[in-house]
């Protein structure tokens, strides 16, 4: 009998221990300073919650192309993955991703930018929730701007800029006028490019899906930019993406930078800039035809279906992209070095309102529009994308050619014209056309 009892408690004791033991998600990202910021608090969530968090944490074109190995080929690697605003309609329309429509009412999905949400979700469903949203903007050095003997405008045209740029350009002193991505890759050169040839009056498609690469305000805009960085512009700009131009600018090596505006807390952090107090923000520029350069984005959390820790999954996605979250960074690192750009309340609150570039971040986000990006009509939907299937691989591709101009091994005329046969071929191949 005491033999058959100690098997049953032993027995139980096991069940018991293998019943409490820690629960595992993991997580694929972006090697942004915000996410990496959000793994530094992640103990926070595990104490609340119990459940471990592995992190695998990538370059941004690295990322984007294993997670969407991953979600087509149904691997299973992760439990969360970092996509964005082209990823999350398409994956979730495939039904590749767990439907966020039961997060719950202390979460207060209603306070999500509708911006973001619109971007992040298909057919009114939620797909990903956004860490924080952006659009585009330039940052500038105002003592630089000064020096020149200039004034940024709030809504500066491409011709100013060009122009201030020439005027800061220090070679002796290792400042760029300029700096500028041009790193291949869709979200990374190919996204600047695209944004930027929205203000030239250009498009990738007509209505009839014919690549339009071989048109005047394509080459405007590529030899624009070319010149622009030759100019003035850092030496190897064609390897220079997000991060690269970041360190430049920190380093007081650019007089102007334009990219994502969730730039502008870590180019005005004194721990992290040595020009954190002499920036000022403008909206990217134009070309006075109606349409300016600034594109919208979202780095947001999404759960691949067929995982096997979605309630957790869940958890973890509700704790990151909460209120409660952007009031544990504020109070622990201030209001300026929280996630921007997803939640209306932030924009309502007095102590973010101070902060420098708010007013800026929000007037890019919502003077973004994909649903009309371009100056002649066109059948797609996004401003620095195409949010068809067929597009991350043509853009890529794309990418690749115009970083070979960048670099100097090819003629802008050379690369427009592979980019307009990439293009076609791959749209009649996809049956477009």
């Amino acid at each position: 009998m005491y033999r058959r009892t100690a098997l049953l408690a032993a027995g139980a004791f096991a069940l018991a221990a293998a019943g409490s033991a820690a629960a595992e998600i993991t997580i694929a990202t972006v090697n942004n300073g915000d996410m990496i910021r959000m793994q530094g608090y992640t103990d926070r969530f595990t104490d609340e919650t119990g459940i471990e968090v592995e992190w695998v944490t990538l370059e941004e074109n690295v990322l984007r192309q294993r997670v969407t190995t991953d979600i087509t080929t149904r691997g299973g690697q992760f439990d969360i993955m970092t996509i964005g605003m082209y990823e999350a309609p398409i994956w979730g329309a495939n039904g590749w991703l767990v439907p966020l429509d039961d997060l719950s009412d202390e979460y207060d999905v209603d306070d999500i930018l509708p911006a973001m949400a619109g971007g992040l979700s298909h057919d009114g469903t939620l797909y990903a929730a956004p860490f924080y949203g952006e659009s585009s903007m330039i940052m500038y050095r105002k003592d630089l701007m000064e020096a020149a003997g200039l004034e940024m405008p709030e809504a500066p045209s491409w011709s100013f800029v060009r122009h201030a740029a020439e005027a800061m350009t220090d070679r002796g002193r290792d400042i760029n006028g300029i700096c500028l991505r041009g790193k291949a890759g869709w979200g990374e050169g190919g996204a600047f490019i695209t944004a930027m040839s929205n203000s030239f009056g250009a498009r990738w498609f007509d209505l009839d899906w014919n690549a339009q690469f071989d048109t005047r305000p394509w080459a405007d805009t590529l030899n624009f930019f070319v010149g622009m960085m030759n100019d003035s512009g850092p030496a190897g700009y064609a390897t220079n993406g997000f991060n690269e131009n970041l360190s430049l600018f920190q380093q007081g090596k650019c007089g102007m930078w334009i990219d994502a505006t969730v730039a502008a807390s870590f180019v005005t952090n004194p721990a992290e800039s040595t020009v954190a107090d002499k920036v000022g923000f403008a909206l990217a520029p134009d070309n006075g035809l109606g349409k300016r350069s600034n594109w919208l984005w979202a780095w947001a959390l999404a759960i691949p279906a067929g995982t096997k820790q979605e309630g957790d999954a869940k958890k973890f996605i509700e704790w990151a992209t909460s209120k409660e979250y952007i009031k544990l960074v504020a109070e622990n690192e201030g209001w300026a070095n929280v996630p921007p750009g997803a939640r209306t309340s932030l924009y309502r609150n007095p102590n973010y309102r101070r902060v420098p570039f708010a007013r800026m971040t929000l007037d890019s986000i919502l003077t973004a529009d994909p649903n009309d990006s371009t100056l002649e009509p066109s059948p797609y939907v996004g401003i620095q994308f195409a949010a068809i299937p067929e597009f991350a691989g043509i853009a890529t591709e794309v990418s690749q050619e115009f970083a070979e101009v960048y670099a100097g091994r090819q003629t802008v005329e050379e690369a427009l014209e592979k980019a307009q046969d990439i293009t076609n071929d791959a749209m009649e191949a996809a049956g477009y056309r």
